[in-house]
């Protein structure tokens, strides 16, 4: 069987919110409600459908870590991560 090098850019929006759910390890009301707050921004598709890209999936294994490691509510992690964006 051929291996496939696929390359996907880690713009790409290619990641269902069940499946970024078990990467992190969030619930999907967690993540539903970081999209609500503005924390992160998956791509809708549809009036449902959320899809995340790569960098989506990276940022939320940083906002699990403030939020179970350190305790930092939503409200505070959307203020860390304009802050560390320069913002």
């Amino acid at each position: 069987m051929p291996l496939f090098d696929i390359q996907i850019s880690p713009d790409e929006p290619v990641y269902v919110i069940s499946v970024v759910s078990r990467l992190v390890d969030l619930p999907v009301w967690t993540l539903r409600q970081l999209d609500k707050k503005g924390v992160v921004h998956p791509k809708r598709i549809g009036k449902k459908s959320r899809l995340y890209s790569l960098k989506d999936v990276r940022k939320l294994e940083y906002v699990h870590f403030l939020m179970e490691d350190k305790g930092v509510n939503i409200s505070g992690i959307k203020i860390i991560l304009e802050k560390e964006a320069g913002g």
